[in-house]
């Protein structure tokens, strides 16, 4: 008898099972020496009167504040009560996304209807137009001391800025840094991510916005004349990375150059998975803590997806949400009496008091579900990680022992003598108290399903098998 230790690498769907990468990372996120939990959807605020489109928060002077969106409301987040609390309830036309920047202390929203919305934080009580000469954009950024602004009714390939460290002066004039530009060869604009320097994604184009000083102020450099944007909501930022979904994949672009980061990879699972008539309804953001870029999608099958990709690694996984939009937020503190909003018992709270949740000003990956406000912050999603044919001869195996730290496994075994048979698994085996599962199954190829268990399982790393040996004839 053989012991043979099977290690959960790199999942790469596009490629063949039978090179022995993973076939399947579902609800787990790739660390360095395995997967963890994907952790389920809390709610974080009670529920708002309609269905939310986003949250977005801002913090100035020590003070984070939390709001959400609807198609014609915004809301902000009562931290006493956890209701969201209606501050902007007529007037708005509906729409179908906002797009959020933050200057200074002021929180600045674009929904391509109104004029270019803000809040000062600390002092507003609700939001109202920036200036009167604000432009009506879809997108919003800030570029070194310039808010940008781009995508306007019949001016959807024009970029907008104010002037030098004045968000409320959008009128070029002698005396201010104001002013416009037409780029004529992309497409509409799709997206703006800012910074020391610009980048905006047209349909068909990537152009880098560099402050250069009177007279031009801004000069523009076509990084890409051939690769755009598919998907608004797919455009996010980090570092000085901008990431974003184009027609035939997922690519990075650090200002000078666009490299793609799924191709080979994830790119058919995605399209072969993705409602892409809907594909105007992705979101997508950043979990700075883990280092993950995640991009939430309709998927075919109904209901939404997401999609992980760690920016350290390179590598990449997914997941099932009740999401409808995801978000990074920076969370409002939470006082002792406060948790009685979420339950009348700490014993009985699914979210661990030493959570990030609780803190106030920390940043986390958060969303929005009907009307609510939510936070991935609770018990572990059930994973299922899948590895690709390995060829261990004709052989029979006996045995398996999962490996996960802080936790056990399910586990599941397919065997097959050619590659033409069907691939079929047998049912999941629990782990017995010494950690190991009885399974027999006779063949030369097996792929092994993990399925890790354990309320506080951190990290499944592999699995290892007992093979026994056939004769041949």
């Amino acid at each position: 008898m053989e012991k043979t230790k099977i290690t959960l690498g790199e999942w790469l769907p596009d490629q063949p099972g039978v090179v022995g990468t993973l076939t399947q990372a579902e609800n787990c996120i790739p660390v360095a020496n395995g997967y963890q939990a994907v952790h389920s959807e809390a709610n974080l605020s009670s529920a708002a009167a309609d269905t939310l489109l986003t949250t977005f928060a801002g913090k100035f002077a020590g003070v984070s504040t939390l709001f959400a969106a609807s198609s014609q409301k915004i809301y902000k987040y009562n931290g006493t009560t956890i209701a969201l609390d209606p501050i902007n309830t007529t007037g708005y036309t509906a729409t179908e996304s906002w797009d959020v920047t933050q200057f200074g202390s002021r929180v600045i929203l674009a929904n391509g209807k109104e004029k270019l919305q803000s809040f000062t934080l600390n002092v507003s009580s609700a939001f109202a137009d920036l200036s009167a000469d604000s432009p009506t954009a879809k997108y919003v950024s800030v570029v070194r001391d310039f808010v940008i602004a781009g995508n306007a009714a019949n001016y959807e390939n024009k970029l907008y800025w104010c002037d030098i460290n004045d968000p409320t002066d959008w009128t070029p004039a002698a005396t201010s840094q104001a002013d416009t530009q037409v780029i004529p060869d992309g497409g509409d604009i799709m997206g703006l991510t800012g910074g020391e320097f610009g980048v905006v994604l047209l349909e068909n184009a990537i152009y880098r916005m560099s402050y250069v000083g009177s007279p031009l102020f801004f000069q523009f450099d076509a990084i890409s004349r051939s690769q755009g944007c598919l998907s608004a909501g797919s455009v996010t930022q980090y570092k000085n990375m901008t990431y974003f979904l184009a027609q035939d994949g997922f690519y990075v672009c650090d200002g000078q150059s666009v490299q793609s980061i799924s191709s080979q990879k994830i790119n058919k699972w995605f399209f072969d998975n993705a409602a892409v008539n809907d594909i105007d309804q992705m979101s997508s953001t950043v979990d700075p803590i883990r280092e993950l870029i995640i991009w939430c999608f309709p998927s075919q099958a109904g209901g939404n997806m997401l999609l992980f990709f760690s920016v350290p690694l390179q590598r990449w996984s997914y997941a099932f949400t009740t999401a409808k939009a995801i978000a990074v937020t920076i969370t409002p503190s939470v006082t002792l009496e406060a948790l009685d909003n979420f339950s009348i018992s700490i014993d009985a709270l699914t979210i661990s008091l030493d959570d990030r949740q609780w803190a106030g000003g920390s940043s986390i990956f958060s969303g929005v579900s009907g009307g609510r406000v939510i936070t991935f912050s609770g018990a572990n999603k059930e994973a299922s990680i899948i590895t690709g044919e390995i060829d261990i001869g004709r052989s029979v195996i006996t045995l398996a022992r999962p490996i996960v730290d802080m936790g056990s496994a399910n586990v599941a075994v397919a065997a097959r003598n050619l590659l033409s048979d069907d691939i079929t698994f047998t049912d999941p085996v629990a782990a017995d108290a010494e950690g190991r599962c009885s399974i027999r199954r006779a063949g030369r190829y097996i792929r092994v399903e993990t399925i890790p268990t354990g309320a506080d399982w951190k990290t499944a790393v592999g699995v290892e098998v007992d093979v026994v040996r056939q004769g041949a004839r």
